[in-house]
């Protein structure tokens, strides 16, 4: 196994935060990616990395993050009495805001936001709120509408876009405001985007990264895999690691897989997840998702674009695709897991053996028994 295969191990999220702060404390990295599906403990690793850092100076923050919470930092007044004027208020006690007065954070964030969606928006410092509005037809003309409720994806990228600026903030070295940035972590920033959108925020923040200093350590989080190998692609040239962020069983061990793959095949590695838990019965309503997805690269792969062609001329072929195109549909969640009912178990698992007869892919091991541990 070479280096960059080579799988760490270790026994606690305090130890992998260790692994993470050494790859920058070397000097020669500037970035590090990691690519982990959801319930591996994304979000989770970002605060305990940020509050690593924040202990190791005497308690004073290091880090700017995205994640969960940055989203939770906005909440909709949807004005139930009047139903007219909708705002996003602002939660004015995060250092996050620190120079939201003095900066112009109107003027940064427009020309972001602007190369994706249409909607207009006023930054309110005195009432600490955000009124969004949108022209609409009227007639043969178009007329402003005022405080209107955006949509989530649309909510979703003014917060990135409300992020990024801060970003160029903590990147320019002669802005005080945001002067104790020394680590920037994004996780998962692009939730309730299409793909291009997914793309197009991907390449505009790898571009920021580029152009920029690196007096700032940057860690980027995704379990969307174009996002991921978008950046990953972005940064050709640059000083960064690229990783496969597992936990085994879900216990509270982790392992590091370094991937120099172009592209990342993610997917594969999604396979094994897959076959592991028919393997062992783990079978959750959500693995028939996860089964299509990858079906649907595999087809893409090919050059196809039905996935029910990845189970061509295998026998049942027809009650397999059908199935899956049904089971596939609900909105089954990783967070609340539905295990699945024994027929549909064995279902499950003649679908998958079906389909990993006739590709024949070479899975990998997830967790090796070469592991090193970091202790």
């Amino acid at each position: 196994m070479s280096d960059m295969d080579k799988i760490h191990s270790f026994p606690s999220m305090k130890k992998l935060v260790e692994r993470l702060r050494d790859d920058f404390s070397s000097g020669d990295q500037d970035f590090v990616l990691i690519f982990a599906y959801n319930s591996v403990g994304k979000t989770r690793l970002s605060m305990a990395f940020k509050d690593e850092c924040k202990r190791k100076n005497n308690g004073n923050p290091e880090t700017l993050y995205f994640n969960a919470f940055t989203e939770d930092l906005f909440t909709w007044d949807n004005d139930l009495e009047g139903d007219s004027e909708r705002t996003l208020k602002i939660n004015a006690d995060s250092k996050f805001f620190a120079g939201l007065e003095e900066l112009e954070m109107d003027n940064r964030i427009r020309p972001l936001l602007n190369r994706y969606v249409d909607i207009d928006f006023r930054i309110d410092t005195d009432a600490w709120v955000v009124r969004f509005a949108r022209e609409v037809p009227d007639g043969d003309s178009h007329r402003l509408e005022e405080g209107i409720k955006i949509s989530r994806g649309e909510e979703n990228l003014f917060i990135w876009c409300f992020f990024l600026a801060v970003v160029q903030l903590a990147l320019d070295e002669e802005i005080d405001a945001y002067s104790w940035v020394k680590y920037i972590y994004i996780d998962d920033p692009i939730s309730s985007l299409d793909e291009n959108n997914a793309i197009a925020v991907a390449h505009d923040f790898a571009k920021v990264l580029r152009d920029a200093r690196n007096h700032v350590k940057v860690i980027v989080s995704s379990h969307h895999a174009l996002f991921f190998n978008v950046i990953y692609n972005e940064l050709r040239g640059q000083r960064y690691k690229r990783y496969f962020l597992h936990r085994p069983d879900g216990s509270e061990s982790y392992t590091l897989r370094s991937t120099d793959a172009t592209p990342f095949f993610h997917h594969v590695a999604m396979l094994s997840e897959i076959k592991r838990a028919a393997d062992a019965g783990n079978l959750y309503t959500y693995h028939f998702n996860m089964l299509r997805s990858v079906m649907e690269k595999t087809a893409a792969f090919f050059g196809r674009q039905d996935f029910g062609t990845c189970l061509a001329g295998v026998e049942d072929e027809g009650l397999y695709s059908r199935a899956l195109n049904l089971l596939s549909h609900g909105q089954y969640s990783l967070y609340e897991p539905v295990e699945m009912v024994e027929d549909n178990k064995n279902l499950f698992r003649q679908m998958l053996a079906a389909f990993l007869d006739k590709h024949a892919f070479d899975l990998p091991m997830i967790v090796a028994a070469e592991a090193k541990d970091e202790t």
